[in-house]
C-alpha cells in the first residue's frame, strides 16, 4: 500500500470545517502548529476529545505569574517576588536593569516550558515577531509589553493596534517619543502601515505602494505627535506610562492619500491616533495582511495563487464579520479542511524554540530546583535559542525574523551550515549527554518520563511507533523505523527489551534496572533528534 503522504493529489483549498478521520496523526499535526512540544499522552487526549473540543481548549490563554527576583543585584525586589512593578534603586541602575533583563528572559523560556494545553505562547511569539520590539532600557517596560500582547493574543486586533501604539516599549522602540509637532519622526507611523495593519502592496509610482502613499506615513506621523513616556528607570514611579502632551502635538489638519478617500483628520488631541487607526481598519486589506501572517505561521509560507485566492479572503471576511477577533479566524483555520490536508505536514522548519522545546516539553522535561538555579537554566536556554538565530526579547530587525518574510527561503534560513551543527550539537548535549549544568544540578531530557507515558513501554516496536508519532510530522517509512529500534534493544531480539523494561518496572528506584532503560531510550532520542525529518513540524 502506497502511504498516504507520498499520493500526489491536490492540495485542498476548502475552508469549510474538516470532517474526515480523526487519528493521533490528524491531533499530532494539529498540536504541533499550535504548541511548541506536545506529549504523546496530550496527542492521545486530543484524539479522544475531537477536532472541535480541542481546538477551543486549544484556544485559550491562561493566566501566568510574572517573572522573578532572582539576582542579589537586583537591589529593590526581595528574591522570590517579582520585580514588575519595583522603582529602581536611587544610583547606578544598570545593576538591577541587567538583573531584571536576565529574569525576563528567563520567564519567556520558562512560559513556554510550561505552555500547558494551549496554543498562548505560539500566539505570543507571532506577535513579537510581528510588532518585533526590542527590550527597552527598562525591563519593566518590556514585561509590560509582552503582558500586551499576551492579552490580547486572540483578541481585537484593532484594539491591540491602539494599545501597541501608545505602548511605551514600543514608543522607544520607534522613536514615538521624539515625534513632535516641530519635528515630527515618521518611524512608527511608517511602521504602522508597512508592517502593522495594512502592507505596501506592490509600487505603483515612487511614493505609492498600492495600500497607502508617502503622504500618509507623513500624515500619520503628524497625527501621531505629542506622545511620551514618563517613568523609565524611575525611582519614585513604579512602572513607565505613556503621557499626551498637547504642546508638543500637531493640531493642523492632516489630509490622507486617495487610497483612504482623501479622508481629512483633524485635531482631536489624545484620542487623534484612535481615529486614525479606525480610518485604517475600514480598508479590507489590513484583514487579509493579517490573515496571511497567519498563514505563513500556522500553516504553510507559500502563499500560491489558489492560497490568494480561495483561503486568505475566506478568512479575512471572517475576521471583518467578527469585528476583527483573531479568535474567530483561528478557530475557522483550526478546523477546517485545508489545515488539515496531508501535504502541508512538515512544510514548515522548526524556529529554535521549537526545536528546543519539541525535544524537551514531549518529555515533561522543566527543570526542578530551587528557583535560582530554575531560572540560570532557562537562561541558557535562551542564550541557544539566541546561538541559533533566535533571541526572543531582540529580534533582528524591525520587521522580525526573517525566516518570516525573506523571500523564497523563509523558515529555510533556519538550517545553514552553522546553525545545522549546532541544532545537531544541542539534541546530543540535552538527551545524550549531561544536559545543562547549573550550581552542580543537571537539566536534560527525561527519557524515562516520555518511555512510561507511550501506549506499551515494554513493546520495542510500539515505543518506536509512538516516539515517531510524537516526533515526526509524516511517515518515516519501515527501515528508519527498524533502525531506531536496532537501537532501542541493541540489536537484541525484541523479547529483549520487554523483559528488561518489565525489570525496570518491578524495581522502582533502583538504578541498576533504570539505568540501562534510559540509556537505551536517550541513544534513541539523540539518533532523532539528528533525523531531517524531526526538524520540521
Amino acid at each position: 500500500m502506497i502511504p498516504e503522504e507520498i499520493i500526489e493529489t491536490p492540495v485542498s483549498l476548502n475552508m469549510t470545517p474538516y470532517t474526515g478521520a480523526w487519528t493521533q496523526d490528524q491531533a499530532a499535526h494539529l498540536l504541533r502548529r499550535t504548541m511548541f512540544g506536545a506529549t504523546y499522552q496530550q496527542i492521545q487526549t486530543c484524539v479522544t476529545d475531537g477536532m472541535n473540543t480541542s481546538v477551543t481548549n486549544l484556544l485559550s490563554i491562561p493566566a501566568i505569574n510574572p517573572p522573578l527576583t532572582t539576582s542579589a543585584n537586583e537591589g529593590v525586589a526581595a528574591f522570590n517576588t517579582t520585580w514588575v512593578n519595583s522603582v529602581y534603586p536611587a544610583g547606578d541602575t544598570q545593576p538591577s536593569e541587567n538583573a531584571r533583563l536576565y529574569s525576563l528572559a528567563s520567564w519567556t523560556m520558562e512560559k513556554i516550558n510550561k505552555e500547558g494545553f494551549s496554543i498562548a505562547e505560539k500566539m505570543c511569539l507571532f506577535w513579537q515577531n510581528h510588532f518585533a520590539a526590542e527590550a527597552a532600557f527598562d525591563s519593566r517596560a518590556t514585561y509590560n509589553y509582552h503582558n500586551l500582547i499576551r492579552t490580547y493574543a486572540l483578541g481585537d486586533f484593532k484594539q491591540l493596534i491602539k494599545e501597541i501604539t501608545v505602548d511605551p516599549c514600543i514608543l522607544f522602540f520607534l522613536n514615538g517619543v521624539s515625534n513632535q509637532s516641530f519635528s515630527p519622526n515618521e518611524n512608527y507611523a511608517r511602521e504602522l502601515l508597512e508592517l502593522y495593519t495594512i502592507g505596501k502592496g506592490p509600487l505603483i509610482s515612487t511614493g505609492d505602494y498600492t495600500n497607502y502613499k508617502e503622504q500618509d506615513v507623513s500624515a500619520g506621523a503628524k497625527i501621531l505627535t505629542g506622545w511620551t513616556v514618563d517613568g523609565m528607570r524611575s525611582t519614585s514611579l513604579t512602572s513607565p506610562v505613556a503621557v499626551f502632551n498637547p504642546t508638543y502635538h500637531d493640531i493642523s489638519n492632516k489630509m490622507l492619500s486617495s487610497h483612504f478617500n482623501n479622508y481629512v483628520v483633524s485635531d482631536s488631541a489624545n484620542t487623534e491616533y484612535q481615529n486614525y487607526i479606525d480610518i485604517v481598519f475600514q480598508q479590507p486589506e489590513v484583514a487579509h495582511f493579517i490573515c496571511r501572517k497567519i498563514y505563513r505561521y500556522f500553516v504553510n509560507y507559500e502563499l500560491t495563487t489558489d492560497v490568494e485566492t480561495n483561503v486568505i479572503p475566506v478568512l479575512a471576511q471572517t475576521l471583518i464579520n467578527n469585528n476583527y477577533s483573531i479568535l474567530s479566524v483561528m478557530q475557522q483555520l483550526l478546523t477546517s479542511e485545508h489545515f488539515y490536508d496531508v501535504s502541508l505536514r512538515g512544510t514548515i522548519i522548526k524556529n529554535p524554540c521549537e526545536l528546543l522545546f519539541s525535544m524537551l516539553n514531549t518529555s515533561q522535561s522543566t527543570p526542578n530546583y530551587d528557583l535560582a538555579t530554575n531560572y540560570e537554566m532557562y537562561l541558557n536556554i535562551y542564550w541557544y535559542s539566541g546561538n541559533l538565530g533566535l533571541s526572543y526579547l531582540s529580534p533582528p530587525n524591525v520587521g522580525g525574523w526573517t525566516s518570516y518574510y525573506q523571500v523564497p527561503s523563509y523558515s529555510r534560513l533556519w538550517i545553514n551550515s552553522t546553525y545545522l551543527k549546532q541544532r545537531f550539537d544541542i539534541g546530543a548535549y540535552i538527551s545524550l549527554y549531561t544536559g545543562i549544568l547549573v550550581n552542580g544540578n543537571y537539566f536534560k531530557i527525561n527519557a524515562l518520563t516520555i518511555l512510561d507515558g507511550l501506549s506499551l513501554p515494554s513493546s520495542a516496536p510500539q515505543v518506536i511507533e509512538d516516539l515517531c508519532t510524537v516526533f515526526f510530522p509524516k511517515n518515516i517509512g519501515p527501515t528508519p523505523k527498524l533502525i531506531l529500534k536496532a537501537i532501542l534493544t541493541n540489536n537484541l531480539p525484541d523479547f529483549e527489551w520487554t523483559t528488561q523494561y518489565n525489570d525496570y518496572i518491578a524495581n522502582p528506584g533502583n538504578s541498576t534496572f533504570s539505568t540501562p532503560v534510559k540509556t537505551r531510550v536517550e541513544t534513541v532520542l539523540y539518533r532523532i533528534f539528528q533525523m531531517p525529518e524531526f526538524q520540521t513540524i
